[in-house]
């Protein structure tokens, strides 16, 4: 559900988290961080017929990914920044994935980190949000220029606030100057507590204006609690619905799913998810929670690997028709990190030249960053608690761009 500061995209809850010192890892961590664990897996045909003592191919592969290099930056995650697991999976431009991991999957137990664990998206959610409005405009069912009080007639007011001001565009894109109902809410007080959309609204419009639509760019998860309702209003069933028969089963996304109401687990294998609040404070394992809180902005659980296959699906225009990946890719600049936000993807610039786009995405137990290339390159990460400094978070992300450049 959040988007990093430090990363370029502002946290609604980093009230929580900002400069946080760097924690040890308990004893059965730092046993297991002397060996990190990598594996290859066989994800897709064009890798299957690969003999097991290794074509040049794949030894070519191999040596694009640079293995090592990525398995170095997610040690480091856990030796140096306190993180309990990183996992990381990474595919290159022919479709051939290999799998990561560091540090161990509960800390209590010492167990090992599941390869290609499952773990809360956060924000990445909002990127499904906005592919499943986009499919809709391309249907002709939404306008991205038209106001949102055409589709929620009356339902957004409030101080500074009017839904015959705000177009469907700038919520997709972050550009409406809601004011965001996360910074208002604690991990804590809602971790065992289901909330309806219209109840994360009703949070938000109690706020003035954080500015007037289209005047600056200001990141706001109710943006994508109203993408959700419209979506809902428009074609009269669930969003979690439209999610799965548009996105996820079209593409073969098995690992990836919108949790249930009231369900508070993580379904298949998984390594636990801990958390501090304050940001100062002691980990604690926050695996189980009710993540209704981020609903079209943050509630998906899903792999490293499927989030691969959906940005690499999305960027080959299997998801979307061109026209409105056009639009989608089409970004206004956030910061002087050379971060670009579009409609609901992100673009971020790589140290070997070039971009990725992607999202990322923070919930409470788990943070997620990655995405992919035109080329067909991508990658994920996932630690399992949010960083709390500097420098835990360029880690995240140097992992990445280590992975993608080699």
């Amino acid at each position: 559900m959040r988007a990093q500061t430090r990363q370029g995209l502002p946290s609604p809850t980093r009230r929580q988290q900002g400069g946080g010192r760097r924690r040890a890892v308990s004893a059965a961590a730092a046993a297991a961080l002397v060996i990190g664990v990598m594996t290859t897996g066989v994800l897709t045909p064009s890798n299957a017929s690969a003999s097991a003592s290794g074509s040049a191919a794949s030894a070519r592969a191999a040596a694009t990914v640079r293995p090592d290099a990525v398995q170095r930056a997610l040690n480091v995650l856990v030796r140096d920044d306190g993180m309990p697991a990183a996992l990381a999976s990474v595919q290159d431009g022919d479709g051939r994935t290999r799998t990561y991991t560091a540090g161990v999957g509960d800390l209590a137990t010492g167990s090992k980190v599941p390869r290609d664990g499952q773990v809360r998206i956060g924000s990445n959610t909002k990127t499904f949000t906005a592919v499943v409005v986009l499919q809709l405009v391309g249907e002709g069912k939404i306008g991205l220029d038209t106001k949102v009080d055409d589709y929620l007639p009356g339902l957004v007011r409030g101080e500074g606030i009017d839904g015959r001001n705000i177009k469907v565009r700038q919520l997709l894109q972050h550009t409406s100057g809601l004011p965001d109902y996360g910074v208002h809410v604690d991990d804590d007080e809602i971790r065992n507590r289901y909330v309806e959309p219209r109840d994360l609204l009703d949070i938000a419009l109690r706020y003035k204006a954080d500015a007037a639509p289209g005047e600056t760019w200001g990141y706001s998860n109710t943006n994508y609690v109203l993408a959700g309702l419209i979506v809902q209003k428009v074609t009269g069933r669930p969003l979690a619905e439209e999610i799965d028969r548009r996105i996820i089963k079209p593409i073969g996304l098995r690992h990836t799913y919108f949790p249930a109401p009231g369900e508070m687990t993580i379904r298949e294998p998984h390594p636990r998810g801990y958390h501090r609040n304050p940001a100062d404070g002691p980990l604690r394992d926050f695996t189980e929670m009710d993540p209704s809180f981020g609903w079209a902005a943050g509630q998906l659980i899903s792999t490293n690997s499927d989030l691969n296959r959906f940005f690499t699906a999305l960027l080959a225009g299997r998801l979307l028709p061109a026209a409105q990946l056009a639009e989608m890719r089409t970004t206004v600049p956030v910061g002087t990190s050379g971060l670009g936000y579009g409609l609901g993807l992100t673009s971020r610039p790589l140290s070997c030249g070039g971009v990725y786009w992607g999202h990322g995405g923070d919930i409470a137990g788990y943070e997620t960053r990655g995405g992919a290339t035109d080329d067909g390159r991508a990658v994920n990460v996932a630690v399992t608690s949010i960083p709390t400094d500097d420098a835990a978070t360029q880690h995240v992300k140097d992992a990445v761009d280590r992975a993608l450049c080699g």
